[in-house]
């Protein structure tokens, strides 16, 4: 199954490891580290160009998403129950 994450960008709900309000990312000094980490092997893709609202981790990536977390976590669900 498959998840869209906004724009054209679809990925594999195998793949989804978290999903996280884009507020996290002021927050807490661990989620700095963490996206900062993932720029550095550069593995931070934007998708669109409207204001991120979510990051999604996956497997291989973390993608600043213009769909809200909470939007996206019902389409994980979707899959993830009936999966």
């Amino acid at each position: 199954m498959y998840i869209h994450l906004g724009g054209e960008k679809v990925i594999r709900s195998a793949e989804l490891i978290a999903i996280f309000d884009i507020s996290i990312e002021q927050s807490s000094k661990l989620s700095k580290q963490f996206v900062a980490g993932a720029r550095e092997r550069k593995d931070v893709e934007t998708i669109g160009e409207e204001e991120p609202k979510s990051i999604v981790v996956t497997k291989q990536k973390v993608y600043y998403s213009p769909i809200s977390s909470s939007t996206l976590k019902k389409r994980a669900h979707l899959f993830i129950d009936n999966g």
